[in-house]
């Protein structure tokens, strides 16, 4: 059987069956929660509060990979650093169960920042310092770099060999690409040799909820090894001017607890960009799996790709912009 795409093999027995093996007792009562990566959901148990259990996508990271995001949670969360950390049982925070690798955590609610106050994002930048100052006493030894290769070149190379692309837009996706390409490469020269570190590594919106005590992280599936810059540049949004002011304020509270090399900042639409051009390869290569198709039903349409293209032009604009400064 191929688990990678047969998630449906995760049927409700299967998945309380798994709680259950490492000795709790559930009521029943399951709700699945938003993942495209994983699978995860939300358990009740007969007693005490809900429990969260993540059943891991197969091959996607190695055993090792998992057991250093573990350990970087846990590491946080012993210095008191909020982000929920996975739960051990018998010492083992990595378990087993019906050919499927899964994970406990404590469920913890929250809402979505908006991050419109000044207040907000200071406070925003405070928490992602104590993250990278904890994430720079050394590097992950079984995860992901950012890097252009990964990011970039793999994702164009996929994409273009696995005929994504609609014909009449091949050649105007290739010499785009390629144009982008270019100018990260100076983009990462421009920064120098910048210090690569432990990272949340997909710090968005999305995956940063908050209560009345401030913001926590619920998740590091994605944490990865690079600049500081990549754990900051997704809070900003809107126009230049706009984002100035949004970095301004990510930077008076990240100075309390750490200091950021401002020659990162040249790093910023490159990053951004390397997003866009993985993201649609992430998508190709998950569309095999069942639940892609019925969540991005418009990624295999011929406007998709157009939009994309024309993304991606406006994005070769801002690069040739100068970098932002505060």
């Amino acid at each position: 059987m191929n688990l990678e795409h047969n998630y449906n093999a995760l049927e409700p027995d299967i998945i309380l069956q798994a709680v259950e093996s490492v000795g709790h007792i559930t009521s029943g009562r399951m709700l699945a929660l938003n993942s495209y990566e994983n699978r995860v959901y939300r358990i009740e148990l007969e007693t005490g509060a809900p429990l969260v259990v993540k059943f891991y996508r197969p091959d996607r990271w190695s055993d090792d990979a998992i057991m250093e995001e573990h350990a970087f949670a846990l590491e946080l969360a012993s210095e008191e650093i909020p982000v929920v950390a996975p739960l051990a049982y018998d010492g083992a925070t990595l378990l087993q169960f019906g050919g499927y690798r899964f994970t406990l955590y404590p469920l913890q609610g929250g809402r979505w920042p908006d991050l419109e106050y000044t207040e907000d994002m200071i406070w925003m930048g405070r928490f992602i310092a104590r993250i990278h100052a904890v994430g720079s006493r050394h590097t992950f030894q079984h995860r992901a770099e950012i890097g252009i290769q990964r990011l970039g070149n793999d994702a164009v190379e996929y994409l273009r060999a696995n005929n994504f692309i609609p014909v009449h837009l091949e050649q105007a996706y290739q010499t785009l690409a390629g144009d982008l390409l270019l100018i990260i490469e100076q983009r990462f020269g421009q920064a120098g040799d910048f210090s690569r570190l432990r990272l949340h590594g997909d710090c968005h919106r999305s995956n940063v909820l908050w209560t009345d005590r401030g913001p926590h992280f619920v998740d590091l599936d994605d944490c990865c090894n690079g600049p500081a810059i990549q754990d900051l540049w997704m809070l900003l949004s809107g126009e230049r001017s706009e984002m100035t002011v949004q970095m301004i304020d990510l930077l008076e509270g990240y100075n309390e607890f750490a200091s950021l090399d401002m020659a990162e900042m040249n790093l910023i639409e490159a990053l951004r960009t390397l997003r866009m051009m993985h993201y649609a390869a992430w998508l190709a290569r998950r569309w095999n799996d069942p639940a892609f198709p019925q969540a991005f039903p418009w990624f295999d349409s011929t406007q998709y790709w157009e939009q994309h293209v024309l993304e991606l032009r406006e994005q070769l604009a801002r690069m040739q912009e100068p970098v932002l400064t505060v």
